[in-house]
C-alpha cells in the first residue's frame, strides 16, 4: 500500500467518531423514524399493527441518544489525547489531567445508562440535564475546538460541536421524556416538532463533519 495512503493510530482514532455515526447511528435513525411512522398508524388504528411497535420506535430511540452520546465522548477523547501528545510527546506532564477526564467521559456514559433505568419523571429530567450538562463542560475544554461560544459570530452556527451538542440534548430529552410522550398528545405533538429539529441537525452535522475531515 502507498505511504500516501497510510493513517497514524490518532488519525485512525479520529476516524472512529464519523465512522460510528455513518455505520450505526445514520441506519437507527432511519428504522426509528419508520418506526415512528408505524406506531403513528398503529395508535389511529389504520393499520392492524403488533402492541410491539412503539416499544420497539422507543428502544430505537435509546439507541440513537446512547450511539450520538457515545460518539461525542470518543471525539472529544481525540481532542483530548491529540492536544495532550502534541504539548508533551512521550512525556508524562497532564497524564493526571487526561486520566480525570477519561473518568468524567465513563461518568457521562454512566448517567445516561441510568438514565434508561429510572422512572419517576423529576429523576429522570434531573439524570437527562445532567448528562448534557456533563457534555457542555466537557466541551468546554480548550482541546475542544468550538471555533466560537459567541451565538453572535456566523462561526458558531457552522459549528460542528455546538451542532452536535444541541442534537445531543435534543435526544436526551426525547429519551427522558418517551412515558409521557406516549401518554399525552401534546408531549407527541412537541415530540414531532423537536425531532423535525432533529433531522436538520443530522444534516448539518453530516455537512460539517465531512468539511471537517477535508482538513483532517
Amino acid at each position: 500500500m502507498s505511504s500516501a495512503l497510510s493513517l497514524t493510530p490518532m488519525q485512525w482514532l479520529g476516524l472512529l467518531h464519523p465512522v460510528l455515526i455513518i455505520l450505526f447511528v445514520y441506519p437507527v435513525v432511519g428504522a426509528t423514524i419508520r418506526l415512528g411512522t408505524l406506531a403513528r398508524e398503529r395508535r389511529l388504528q389504520i393499520n392492524p399493527l403488533p402492541a410491539s411497535v412503539p416499544v420497539e420506535h422507543a428502544d430505537h430511540g435509546r439507541w440513537v441518544a446512547g450511539g450520538v452520546l457515545v460518539a461525542v465522548l470518543i471525539a472529544f477523547a481525540h481532542s483530548y489525547l491529540a492536544a495532550w501528545l502534541k504539548a508533551d510527546p512521550g512525556g508524562w506532564d497532564g497524564v493526571g489531567r487526561l486520566v480525570m477526564v477519561v473518568l468524567a467521559e465513563l461518568g457521562t456514559l454512566a448517567i445516561y445508562l441510568l438514565l434508561l433505568k429510572v422512572r419517576r419523571p423529576p429523576s429522570r429530567a434531573v439524570l437527562a440535564l445532567a448528562c448534557w450538562l456533563a457534555l457542555l463542560v466537557l466541551g468546554a475544554q480548550p482541546e475542544i475546538n468550538r471555533l466560537t461560544d459567541n451565538p453572535f459570530n456566523g462561526d458558531f452556527w457552522r459549528s460542528h460541536y455546538w451542532s452536535g451538542v444541541l442534537l445531543t440534548g435534543l435526544l436526551l430529552a426525547s429519551v427522558a421524556a418517551k412515558p409521557e410522550i406516549a401518554r399525552h398528545l401534546s408531549m407527541r405533538r412537541l415530540h414531532v416538532y423537536a425531532n423535525v429539529l432533529v433531522a436538520v441537525l443530522l444534516a448539518v452535522q453530516a455537512i460539517t463533519g465531512t468539511r471537517n475531515l477535508l482538513v483532517f
